[in-house]
């Protein structure tokens, strides 16, 4: 086990040190050889000037421009609609975070979802029951809602219709 160790580690470790060559010029050469930095195929510029062509616009690209074009008023609308609202949404979910409400809405909460993990069947039940309560209630209020505006359209077109105002 010690040699496999030693083994793998003597060549990772020389590979983690640095050496530094110098290259010297051989002594009977004389300085016409030296090559200037520009000349070291690193470091060369390429031949010739390089051009952008831009390649012509495909149908695809063609239809998804006049598609933006179209909807640009539409989405700068939502954009406006967005910045105006976005203030009043915070406020709630602020308004949402306080704690009287914490205090109020979670412990009925996460008492009902505690209870739920111990009475699976009884919670299934209660559910069901209160989501008929609620929309029983929640027809109950449409239906009033839709006699109020029954009546107001009614009491609206009698006064325009009364023989005082011809």
């Amino acid at each position: 086990m010690f040699k496999v160790i030693q083994r793998s580690v003597g060549p990772a470790s020389l590979s983690l040190l640095t050496f530094k060559v110098y290259a010297s010029a051989k002594k009977n050469s004389s300085h016409k050889a030296a090559v200037k930095v520009n000349e070291l195929s690193l470091y060369s510029v390429p031949e010739g000037q390089s051009k952008y062509v831009e390649e012509p616009r495909t149908q695809l690209e063609e239809s998804i421009s006049h598609l933006r074009h179209y909807c640009e008023p539409y989405t700068s609308w939502c954009q406006e609609m967005y910045s105006q609202t976005k203030p009043k949404m915070q406020s709630v979910v602020q308004w949402g975070l306080g704690s009287k409400i914490k205090k109020l809405v979670y412990p009925p909460v996460f008492m009902g979802l505690a209870a739920s993990l111990y009475y699976p069947q009884q919670a299934i039940v209660f559910v069901q029951v209160s989501g008929e309560k609620l929309y029983d209630w929640g027809l109950r209020g449409y239906i009033v809602v839709e006699d109020l505006w029954k009546e107001n359209i009614q009491k609206s077109e009698n006064v325009k219709n009364s023989p005082g105002n011809k």
